[in-house]
């Protein structure tokens, strides 16, 4: 069953399905758990709201724009090979994509090649709500490559 939860934002509160393998100390939206503007869930479990005006973030799908402006985000969280595997779980959820975004997180998987264009979830997110003009004070406070992430991307007078 889908319920409604009551915000005080103007768009539905972003949505982050964790894989459950994924390491929470390793987690970079680890830090936005228990605030009221993100739900979190692990996967497989179903999400517990209506997902009929979100927009999930990815790659290959148009660019996230101001006809978004009303709709809640849905991010899933794990390595790529993981998220990969729940996607199918969200294709109903239809994909947007950022403009290009550098990341600083150092991406070191030995298995697999990650996505050019991949980012962190906090940045994918941060980049997410810059797109949209959404708040973004405070998001990356705990994000170990913060600064570098700024730089890289012109947002230094965060």
């Amino acid at each position: 069953m889908t319920q409604t939860i009551p915000t005080d934002l103007p768009w539905p509160r972003t949505v982050i399905v964790i894989h459950p393998r994924e390491r929470r100390s390793k987690c970079s939206v680890e830090p936005l758990r228990g605030n009221s503007d993100y739900l979190f869930t692990t996967f497989p479990n179903p999400v517990p709201i209506d997902l009929s005006n979100y927009v999930q973030l990815g790659i290959g799908g148009p660019i996230l724009s101001a006809d978004d402006n009303d709709k809640g985000l849905l991010l899933l969280d794990g390595t790529w090979k993981r998220a990969a595997q729940m996607l199918p779980f969200y294709s109903h959820v239809p994909v947007r994509s950022l403009p290009p975004v550098r990341t600083a997180y150092p991406r070191k998987s030995e298995i697999f090649e990650d996505p050019e264009d991949g980012l962190a979830t906090i940045e994918a997110l941060f980049a997410a709500l810059k797109q949209l003009n959404r708040p973004t004070t405070g998001l990356l406070d705990q994000y170990y490559w913060k600064s570098r992430f700024l730089e890289l991307n012109g947002w230094n007078d965060q």
